[in-house]
């Protein structure tokens, strides 16, 4: 039977983005040091099958960023077809980037001793996610929604910079929103 294993290949698959999804939700809420047993519960398998997967916790930790990486940037086309408007479009993507950028604040902690690695994964995300965004912004503009001459890069670093400071008594995505209502052109 050859749907054996394509269907066993497929069924891992979809059991590690299941995994995937809720280590990244669980890094979200409670950051990257959350206990492996928060994220098996969350998603719903033993401990053990974590660690199968992932071996150590940059390990979990990398495949999250890349996951959400991925997930971030195949939002970008799936919310301008599905969204009202472009811009609208454009603050849900910001949002998810938001959540993208909680996590990955830990990532350098996780990473600590491979520098080149770490390197390698900004490269990745930039290559990645500008391209969507500038996409975003292109379509908000072309649509009258926006007027800014920010690029794509100089956005998402400010957004980047207000999350910065995520933590306890701080909501960084209040102050992201307040950009992103900062595009809109003044009526007069």
């Amino acid at each position: 039977m050859d749907d054996g294993p394509r269907s066993k290949r497929a069924d891992a698959r979809r059991n590690e983005k299941t995994l995937l999804d809720a280590a990244a939700a669980v890094f979200v809420e409670s950051g990257v040091d959350a206990p492996v047993r928060q994220i098996a519960a969350k998603a719903g398998v033993g401990m053990g099958t974590i660690y199968r997967h992932f071996p150590t916790r940059a390990d979990l930790v990398i495949a999250v960023y890349r996951h959400q990486v991925e997930a971030c940037a195949e939002a970008g086309t799936a919310l301008l077809e599905s969204t009202a408007t472009p811009y609208a479009a454009l603050a849900r993507w910001i949002d998810r980037f938001v959540d993208f950028l909680v996590t990955k604040h830990g990532l350098a902690a996780a990473m600590q001793s491979d520098q080149a690695g770490f390197e390698a994964l900004h490269a990745y995300f930039l290559d990645r996610l500008v391209p969507v965004c500038a996409r975003l912004l292109e379509a908000a503009a072309e649509a009258g929604e926006i007027s800014t001459d920010l690029d794509a890069l100089e956005l998402m670093r400010g957004v980047g910079n207000l999350c910065a400071g995520a933590g306890p008594g701080y909501d960084a995505r209040k102050l992201v929103s307040v950009l992103i209502s900062g595009l809109r052109p003044a009526h007069s």
